[in-house]
């Protein structure tokens, strides 16, 4: 818990004010609110539904609870001012550890501890994005550790075969493992023999295709993906443009050398399909992505110990099984797959996580990024810090966005035909 809240500060510790509020855009929250939404969680599952403790604010579910509240309302609500928003997160962190010490919070009630923690991480790494998104500059140290992640990129071309059969997919009932209720459980599923790239797409495959025209093409588009492409009135990744020596990509607040050994990253469906057509590939199924998996372990390029993307012919020693580089870190990957329920799918307590998505227009991304905390994608449970914690067991996790969005940490692999 502590642990957790430190790191989320540090990713807004030197905002306030204006900054932490931002535009009304539809794809990011005001973080004033964000962090009083992050407290108000833990204290919706860990304190009052777990111990049956009383509000702390008595305005908390009118100002924090996301399921109630529009996002477009949210910068027009009452807040409380930054110190008081984050007074509110210190007392509900405090009595969540004071129950912890006291084993107030203990058996089945620390299920909702592990989901708070899952929770904040993956705000944190919203935090992350938004950062990007308002082009603010990151975080202290990032841009620090960003020169010998970059340097260092080498190409990783061609595929690997992954063999016909049938195979295992989703998270096995395990006590002592949190998963979400998208996760579960394992199932089979049959499949073909395929060929999945060692690699995600890089910035210089990615602008071969750009150069070559391909979102004027129209062949390469389908009819929803023409429509989101013209309304965007897109003609490039999002955060590319030309420079004097050819294209730069913005991270965050400055502007780089593009890296052509570097992942794409900021696409959506749209322009991860347009580019498979154009090359003659497609994206993998969800399934055939957690199968190449297989075997993904640490280490990874995640809680952005790099500060950003590395090349991605780095982390060889994370290779899975049949030989896919960076399966686990580095850009969350899409798949062709929309998010939808497992086989006898039940919903949890907590009902908003995956059900209202379930509409056939979020596409199922896998496998973390950079800002991801590696906490997400560890098996042994995360109270078990007596243990030495890996990287590379819970490769059962399932996120999902909307199929326009490129403002999050997201690029792609692709299958031959």
């Amino acid at each position: 818990m502590v642990e957790t809240r430190e790191r989320t500060l540090l990713l807004l510790d030197d905002l306030d004010g204006e900054r932490m509020m931002g535009p009304p855009l539809a794809i990011v929250n005001p973080l004033r609110w964000e962090i009083g939404h992050v407290a108000w969680f833990h204290a919706r599952w860990s304190l009052r539904h777990a111990l049956g403790e009383l509000p702390i604010r008595p305005d908390e579910d009118r100002l924090f609870d996301s399921a109630a509240i529009p996002h477009d309302t949210r910068w027009d609500l009452p807040l409380p001012s930054d110190s008081e928003t984050f007074a509110y997160a210190a007392e509900v962190q405090s009595r969540i550890v004071l129950a912890l010490d006291s084993s107030r919070l203990d058996g089945d009630a620390l299920c909702f501890v592990r989901l708070g923690l899952f929770h904040e991480m993956m705000h944190a790494e919203a935090f992350t994005y938004t950062r990007q998104t308002l082009v603010y500059p990151p975080p202290a140290g990032f841009f620090e550790r960003r020169l010998a992640a970059v340097t260092s990129a080498q190409p990783h071309l061609g595929d690997v075969e992954v063999p016909a059969g049938l195979y295992r997919i989703g998270a096995e009932p395990d006590e002592s493992l949190f998963v979400f209720d998208n996760e579960k459980w394992a199932h089979d599923v049959r499949l073909e023999a395929f060929r999945i790239a060692r690699a995600p797409v890089t910035n210089g495959e990615f602008a071969e295709f750009v150069d070559d025209q391909g979102y004027a093409r129209d062949e390469f588009w389908d009819a929803h993906a023409r429509a989101w492409r013209d309304g965007a009135s897109a003609a490039h990744p999002v955060y590319w443009r030309r420079g004097f020596d050819g294209w730069e990509r913005r991270e965050f607040d400055r502007w780089l050398p593009l890296g052509p050994n570097l992942p794409v990253l900021h696409v959506n469906v749209h322009e991860a399909e347009a580019y498979c057509r154009w090359a003659g590939r497609r994206l993998p199924s969800e399934a055939e992505w957690e199968v190449g998996s297989t075997g993904a372990r640490a280490p990874a390029n995640l809680d952005s110990v790099n500060g950003g993307v590395v090349g991605v012919s780095l982390f060889g020693e994370g290779d899975s099984t049949f030989g896919c580089r960076q399966m686990l870190g580095n850009v969350w990957e899409w798949t062709a797959t929309p998010l939808a329920p497992y086989p006898g799918f039940v919903i949890d307590p907590y009902r908003e996580y995956s059900e209202p998505w379930f509409d056939g227009r979020h596409r199922v991304l896998r496998g973390g990024c950079w800002a991801t905390r590696a906490d997400l994608l560890r098996r042994r449970d995360l109270l078990q810090r007596g243990d030495v914690l890996e990287c590379g067991d819970r490769l059962s996790w399932r996120n999902f966005y909307p199929v326009d969005r490129r403002d999050v940490f997201a690029g792609f692999r692709t299958c031959a035909m």
